[in-house]
């Protein structure tokens, strides 16, 4: 008997709502200590995720939930550069 498949369910830390891994950007520390956008979604480190919203977006931005969430820096240049939400 086939076993059901499982999607991975995490949390935005802007809105606090739960979403499919998939749907939302992940980021996590770098090796230099500051906060980094992981393309992939396999970097190794802490993870930290936001929906692909602008709402979602300039809450946490707001708020500094990444730097919160992950004890490092995010650089302005993380903002200024985030994919089309």
């Amino acid at each position: 008997m086939p076993r059901p498949s499982h999607e991975a369910v995490r949390t935005c830390l802007g809105c606090r709502r739960e979403g499919l891994k998939p749907e939302l950007l992940r980021f996590v520390r770098s090796s230099e200590g500051l906060v980094v956008l992981d393309r992939t979604g396999r970097a190794p480190g802490r993870g930290a995720y936001l929906h692909r919203d602008l709402t979602c977006v300039e809450t946490a931005r707001k708020r500094r939930q990444l730097e919160r969430a992950l004890g490092a820096a995010a650089p302005s240049e993380l903002w200024e550069g985030m994919p089309s939400v």
